[in-house]
């Protein structure tokens, strides 16, 4: 009698000790379930920024390298090559409106991201208009600006390579700033595919395997 309650005693205990592990399996489990979905609204949030890094990448710098040369080549116009930022505004917004209308989580991040771009673009906007008073050196104050969106844009998506981008194009314009007006361009051409490209297809890159 004392054996079998010994035995149903260690059985019961056992079973406890069971249970036990199975709600702390349990815990686990819903603890990775929930850093799961913290992490997958983190990437939803950041998306796939490299879009808007090569679309920006490729625009500027081909408008830098088309000035320069265009210049270097005797032709009264070489300005003519910046209409192409109008497709790429368009083309900008247009995705950015598209990648809003897919996220099934509106972020707080996101949102900080776009007011970010909004007020360096309007930055470089009246920098543009007021081209003249600068004598014309506005394009290592651009890389400047651009180098604050794009390390505040890889500080808050957790990027090292985007932040190395935004220190190139500090770099890209410190080098501005030491050589002649026209030079500038060039420079600025070689920043941006250091600054944005590079960077730009390493994160598709890294999106591409998260996802």
């Amino acid at each position: 009698m004392v054996y079998n309650i010994n035995l149903f005693i260690l059985a019961s205990l056992q079973l406890a000790k069971a249970k036990e592990m199975e709600k702390e399996l349990t815990g686990k489990e819903s603890l990775s379930l929930i850093t799961e979905m913290i992490g997958r609204a983190k990437r939803e949030a950041a998306g796939d920024g490299s879009f808007q890094l090569l679309l920006w990448g490729w625009v500027i710098a081909l408008c830098n390298f088309g000035h320069y040369f265009l210049s270097k080549s005797g032709y009264e116009k070489p300005y003519i090559v910046w209409l192409l930022v109008i497709p790429a505004v368009v083309a900008s917004i247009w995705k950015g409106a598209q990648e809003r209308k897919k996220a099934r989580i509106k972020a707080h991040l996101d949102n900080v991201l776009i007011q970010l771009w909004i007020v360096v673009f309007i930055g470089m906007i009246c920098l543009l208009a007021f081209m003249p008073v600068i004598n014309y050196s506005h394009n290592p104050i651009i890389l400047l600006l651009a180098a604050v969106g794009v390390i505040a844009t890889g500080a808050m998506i957790k990027d090292n390579t985007v932040k190395i981008g935004g220190w190139v194009l500090i770099l890209g314009a410190i080098v501005g700033f030491l050589v002649p007006v026209n030079d500038q361009y060039l420079v600025g051409g070689i920043a941006m595919i250091l600054g944005y490209l590079v960077p730009g297809y390493l994160l598709k890159k890294k999106y591409k395997n998260r996802v």
